[in-house]
């Protein structure tokens, strides 16, 4: 039986973040909006937009007594500089397309983030960035996997999905495209950080002490009495990261994007569910999404994919479709992640079931909510 701790469990309680919240003021007999019992019983104030732009920027063991002041203010400032960027986009009548990569690329130039400049380590001691976006209205997607010298891939992504015939290019491939459509190569250097370091070498210490050469240290333990080794700089204990947007034009369109590097002291080309489409980003005509977590299990269970269509066949809210499939990654395993998501009429979900997650989003006002902990309401 898998064991999650009790504080967080009662945190979540009490926030069981944003996603419940939506429904609360959604007009019934609609399909897709009606709010069912659960969703109802939320006492968080619900986030809507006419247009505008949701993020989230990664998903784990994210506790106040692990951040000091001075980092919690500059990631709540890194997340309102990035929404603002997609505003921007949005504001001038600019499509969700071009304003999701305005904001994931804000993210990807941070060291703040496990996306570009602030992507975590490989087991060789190497930058793998993956990356995809979608066009809610087209249905076209584009998608890179493996990408080690490109400063924004979600860019790349991009440029996959309009000049060439391809939904995912990986590896040596996807960088000679860039270099084909004018991207310039990126030294190794300008990816590493002190930071990205110190995991991994936390987290080769942590292998070697389970006596294993797999990925044993990446287990979560099912004793809550012996923790997960945590970094001495970070104080990070979860495995994943990745930074996401989701926007609505003023044309009604949706369109996701996702960017990564994937998890600490990966190995042997691991690919997770970022660049999948269906699993880490997914958007059509009614529904945006896109996840942040353990992408071996975002990607079993299709997790953007599942939660438009449950919205679609099933009727029921962005809200509640979000919050069934992330509690269903949940009883498979615990701490798996969230998701940000926006339905067509401009509501927004945002469950997860790790201990916080950096996310924000952005009305047509300009007005801007960003949150991190599992009991911000």
């Amino acid at each position: 039986m898998h064991v999650v701790h009790d504080a967080f469990r009662a945190a979540r309680a009490a926030a069981l973040t944003t996603a419940f919240a939506m429904a609360a003021c959604q007009p019934a007999g609609q399909p897709g909006t009606a709010p069912d019992a659960a969703a109802t019983s939320a006492v968080a104030p619900a986030a809507r937009v006419v247009w505008g732009l949701a993020m989230h920027g990664g998903a784990g063991t994210i506790q106040r007594e692990s951040m000091t002041p001075e980092l919690e203010a500059e990631y709540r400032a890194k997340m309102e500089e990035a929404l603002r960027a997609g505003h921007t986009v949005l504001s001038g009548g600019g499509a969700a397309l071009d304003a999701v990569e305005a904001a994931v690329n804000v993210l990807e130039d941070s060291p703040l983030f496990n996306a570009g400049k602030g992507a975590v380590f490989t087991a060789d001691g190497t930058n793998s960035l993956d990356a995809s976006i979608m066009d809610g209205s087209t249905l076209r997607a584009g998608a890179v996997a493996g990408v080690t010298d490109v400063k924004n891939p979600i860019s790349l992504a991009r440029l996959v999905m309009e000049q060439s015939p391809h939904v995912m290019l990986s590896g040596a491939g996807a960088q000679t495209f860039a270099r084909l459509q004018n991207i310039p190569s990126t030294p190794a250097e300008y990816f590493r950080t002190d930071r990205r370091w110190q995991q991994l070498q936390d987290a080769k210490a942590a292998e070697r002490a389970s006596g294993s050469g797999g990925m044993a240290w990446m287990q979560p333990q099912r004793d809550a009495q012996q923790p997960r080794a945590r970094s001495a700089i970070t104080n990070d204990v979860t495995p994943f990261g990745t930074v996401g947007a989701i926007a609505l034009d003023q044309n009604g369109n949706l369109a996701a994007a996702t960017s990564t590097g994937g998890m600490t002291n990966k190995k042997w080309g691991r690919i997770g569910d970022s660049p999948v489409i269906a699993a880490g980003t997914y958007a059509n005509a009614d529904c945006g999404v896109s996840g942040t977590g353990w992408g071996e299990y975002f990607i079993r269970n299709a997790v953007a994919y599942d939660i438009c269509a449950r919205m679609k066949y099933a009727g029921v809210s962005l809200a509640r479709a979000a919050q069934d499939v992330i509690d269903a990654l949940e009883a498979q395993e615990p701490e798996t992640g969230g998701v940000i998501a926006m339905d067509g009429q401009g509501n927004i979900a945002a469950p997860f079931n790790t201990s916080g997650m950096y996310r924000g989003w952005i009305d047509e006002n300009g007005n801007v909510t960003v949150r991190i902990y599992a009991d911000e309401n």
